[in-house]
């Protein structure tokens, strides 16, 4: 679907609308959806979802980066790169409005959803990058897409579940009506990074 992807994208959760045209990949997610687990509650409520599409990414080391712009119209309105190990086990790396300010922020769920915010952001777009460096992930941020800024790094499910990772995009819009997402220079390296921590 996408030429820079060397896998195929699936959708999964709600209608996103998704559409990739002139190196551009649209998505819209509806009233109120969001992929979130509140520490203190007790199971994921089915109706707790948004419009992803995802792909298995090929085995070994990889960083898949894109420029993101959210059309911000409600609090918590993001555009998303997003990494699938299980059922309960999943990461978001958000270009996010949290809740009045765009904000790069973090989710990463294990039975329950954690959320850090990481920096603030000026205007409506920004890059991210999602790696996989042997059996670790990595999220960094960037506003030209060349320097980078680390923001997390971290594990998720057993070595041969994060061998065997889906990747790719989602859109949320928890508390309003709907999100406009984008994303443009969609990019995937077969390697890692050597210094995770580093912005390299």
């Amino acid at each position: 679907m996408i030429p820079a992807l060397p896998f195929p994208l699936k959708p999964y959760g709600p209608d996103g609308a998704w559409a990739y045209e002139d190196g551009v990949l649209t998505g819209r997610a509806g009233a109120r959806q969001d992929r979130f687990v509140p520490p203190g509650g007790d199971s994921l409520d089915p109706a707790s979802d948004a419009p992803r599409l995802l792909g298995t990414a090929p085995a070994g080391d990889f960083q898949l980066s894109a420029r993101v712009r959210v059309g911000f119209a409600a609090a918590f309105d993001a555009g998303v790169l997003y990494l699938h190990t299980g059922e309960r086990e999943w990461a978001k790396l958000c270009l996010e409005l949290s809740p009045d300010r765009p904000t790069v922020c973090t989710v990463v769920t294990r039975g329950h959803s954690d959320d850090v915010n990481s920096s603030v952001v000026d205007g409506d777009a920004h890059w991210l990058r999602l790696s996989r460096t042997g059996s670790a992930f990595a999220f960094h941020a960037s506003a030209d897409g060349e320097r980078w800024t680390f923001v997390r790094v971290f594990a998720l499910g057993t070595p041969e579940e994060a061998a065997h990772a889906s990747v790719g995009f989602l859109a949320q819009s928890p508390t309003g009506e709907g999100c406009e997402v984008a994303f443009d220079r969609i990019a995937f390296r077969p390697r890692g990074i050597a210094d995770m921590r580093d912005g390299g």
